[in-house]
């Protein structure tokens, strides 16, 4: 049986568990070749920390696209993280159009805000850029924040308190059913926290809750975007 292959388009931090440095080791343990493609390099994570270091990668991104194509290289999935600009989500649609095949998932983890806003390093012509980006997914995992962003509505009005809010909105990040949906931060009691999950293949809606710890962490998107990839 050949190893699964997935592209991680995706930021690398040099401290803090996180983005490539939780991606990588993760997919490797679960017996999936990991191919990073990083779109920079900071020297730690931006939460919590100030005056992080930031090398763009934007200029190694097509040719390293055109290096594996020219190899003949495919990948079985195409995972997409963070983006350091607008023209990092435009070259990451041109790796898509050039390695998708009709058994290549594409998950975008559309990174872009938290808690109600967004990342600080997100203008709103990057938000509208990956609104654009996450057209292309067949799994698109989101936060509340995100899923704001992507349908255009206020943070305060896409509430996440009852199954049938749920249900309403993961149905409507899924574009009429045409991609699957993992809403993340969907806390249906106090003490409980998980994702509402729309499946497009049987056009089903399922919750999935754990029991919430109260505690900041970082990394945490990213473990579950490699683990559902």
């Amino acid at each position: 049986m050949n190893t699964p292959r997935v592209a991680a388009i995706h930021d690398l931090s040099g401290f803090g568990r996180c983005s490539l440095s939780i991606v990588m080791p993760t997919l490797s343990a679960m017996g999936v070749q990991c191919c990073p493609l990083p779109t920079a390099y900071l020297s730690t994570h931006t939460g919590g920390f100030s005056g992080n270091t930031f090398l763009d990668l934007t200029d190694q991104m097509a040719p390293v696209t055109a290096h594996w194509n020219s190899e003949g290289v495919t990948f079985d999935a195409v995972y997409t993280g963070f983006m350091g600009g607008r023209e990092q989500m435009a070259l990451t649609a041109d790796f898509i159009r050039t390695f998708k095949t009709d058994h290549t998932c594409i998950v975008i983890d559309p990174v872009m805000g938290d808690h109600g806003k967004p990342y600080r390093t997100y203008t709103d012509e990057m938000c509208a850029a990956m609104v654009e980006l996450a057209k292309f997914a067949d799994v698109l995992t989101p936060n509340r924040t995100e899923a704001a962003i992507l349908l255009g509505v206020p943070y305060g009005e896409l509430t996440l308190a009852s199954e049938d809010e749920c249900r309403k909105w993961a149905r409507a990040l899924s574009c009429d059913g045409t991609r699957s949906v993992v809403l993340t931060g969907v806390s249906l009691a106090d003490d409980t926290v998980g994702a509402v999950c729309y499946d497009r293949e049987r056009s089903k809606v399922t919750f999935v809750q754990a029991q919430k710890v109260e505690e900041q962490f970082h990394g945490t998107g990213d473990l579950f975007a490699s683990v559902l990839t």
